[in-house]
């Protein structure tokens, strides 16, 4: 089918190549206008489908597929009802072990676009089991429910408790159930949603910037079986949320603590800056790499703890200490790599910028006997300088998705140490941050990447540098 220049609306019909780095399906037409690179949603690699051209960018397209007219064999039945509307799980409809191998593929990709050469990636290490892996649910409050096209004219269009539909913040997709988060916690969510309609409490409008109740978080330990709810709201309103809190306890004597985080800023975030404890110990233990954690509420803890231990597993041996040696932890958060290390090593040294979460990796140091690890509440550019790097002898960096900043990454570069493991949450960051640390003779000896997230595209990755001979 020929068009000259694609318009809002059109046919085309395109044959997907790939799965980009980005997660999105990728394939080239050539019209009378010229060669086109394609971007389609809803459709698989190996795929032809019918499309509509929803944006034309100079000699990109953007597509949605509207038909496929030879699917993909690996193409399977995605398993939420939720699938294709809700913001999450893009890859449901995608056998597993091609998602694991599209997931190496991107990681090779950002390396080589990187000119960061790896002389050794390993395959994806698959989560074993890839549903219902989520310990940590972050779910949204919203006044503007998204209301599905084979929905009556007249549905409510109010109150919501679930998930974003993909690329729309300001609407909540209502859910019955998540296929990725932990079993208990559908009811949880359920009964949430029920007793607050029926107790009259609003929704946070982020439009109007009105309403009372903004995030409801679920987290639970798979080692105590203890969950914890965490409302967030956005004023106290102890008397008009009472009724609410106690029924949800009631009818979930699951819970082990529930606690409410009050945040009067605009940014849709789950913490707050007051935080009132209804019940429990406002913490739950989880258990990983042979160790005890105390999560609070608002602490950093990996949300799937059995590939969480592959991550730290993967770490440990890459970075092995010896026990004379001392380690720097960078961006260590609540301690998960830090305490560890510290059984292996002789000191660990912690830097952490959230004061919340230095707390808590001092309470499991004493909660696991850990007396030769210690951390430090600051900023890693501005904390760490080349005289404090040299008295290590191995680092480890984890940083957010951003990457490491260029300040520490300065001081990094420059490093001596034998060893330096950093822990990806986002391989395109991590490409760009070895292109700097190859240039100051740093190598990327071996790359292990842990799917911490079936179904999404996101991909986590261990990687060792060493110094070039």
């Amino acid at each position: 089918m020929q068009i000259k220049k694609p318009r809002y609306g059109d046919p085309l019909d395109v044959r997907v190549e790939r799965l980009n780095s980005d997660g999105e399906a990728v394939g080239r037409v050539e019209l009378d206008s010229g060669a086109y690179k394609v971007f389609v949603e809803r459709a698989l690699p190996g795929e032809w489908v019918r499309t509509s051209v929803i944006r034309r960018r100079r000699a990109q397209l953007d597509v949605r597929a509207v038909a496929v007219l030879e699917p993909s064999a690996e193409r399977v039945p995605a398993r939420c009802v939720h699938f294709g509307v809700c913001g999450g799980c893009r890859f449901q409809d995608l056998a597993y072990a091609a998602q694991l191998r599209a997931k190496r593929a991107w990681v090779a990709e950002l390396f080589e676009r990187a000119a960061v050469p790896v002389e050794q990636l390993d395959e994806v290490a698959a989560c074993d089991q890839p549903w219902r892996y989520r310990n940590k649910m972050d779910f949204t409050f919203g006044a503007r429910r998204w209301v599905a096209r084979d929905e009556p004219p007249d549905a409510e269009a109010g109150f919501a408790l679930g998930l974003h539909p993909r690329e729309q913040h300001s609407k909540v997709l209502s859910i019955e159930a998540c296929e990725i988060q932990f079993a208990a916690g559908d009811g949880i969510l359920r009964s949430a949603r029920e007793l607050a309609r029926a107790h009259g409490l609003s929704a946070w409008d982020v439009r109007s910037h009105e309403g009372l109740l903004r995030h409801l978080v679920l987290r639970t330990s798979r080692a105590s079986g203890e969950i914890l709810v965490q409302l967030t709201t956005s004023a106290a309103a102890q008397d008009e949320l009472a009724p609410f809190v106690r029924e949800l306890l009631a009818a979930h004597p699951e819970i082990t603590t529930f606690v409410q985080a009050v945040s009067t800023r605009l940014a849709a975030v789950a913490g707050g800056e007051q935080e009132i404890l209804w019940s429990g110990a406002g913490t739950i233990r989880e258990r990983l790499a042979g160790l005890w954690f105390e999560i609070s509420a608002g602490a950093f803890f990996q949300t799937n703890t059995a590939q969480a231990e592959r991550l730290v597993e993967f770490a440990l041996e890459e970075l092995a200490p010896a026990q004379h040696e001392r380690v720097l932890d960078l961006y260590c958060g609540a301690g998960a790599f830090s305490l560890p290390l510290a059984r292996r090593a002789r000191e660990v040294l912690g830097v952490e910028l959230v004061e919340h979460a230095v707390v808590n990796a001092r309470r499991n140091a004493e909660l696991n006997g850990v007396t030769n690890a210690s951390f430090v509440c600051g900023d890693a550019a501005q904390w760490l300088g080349a005289e404090r790097c040299a008295s290590f002898d191995a680092l480890l960096v984890d940083p957010p998705r951003a990457g490491v900043h260029k300040d520490a990454l300065a001081v990094l570069a420059q490093a001596r140490a034998r060893r330096l493991v950093y822990v990806s949450c986002n391989p395109k960051s991590a490409a760009q941050d070895c292109a700097l640390l190859a240039a100051s003779g740093w190598r990327v000896v071996r790359a292990r990447p842990v799917d911490l997230f079936p179904h999404t595209p996101h991909v986590e990755c261990v990687l060792t540098l060493e110094r070039r001979p």
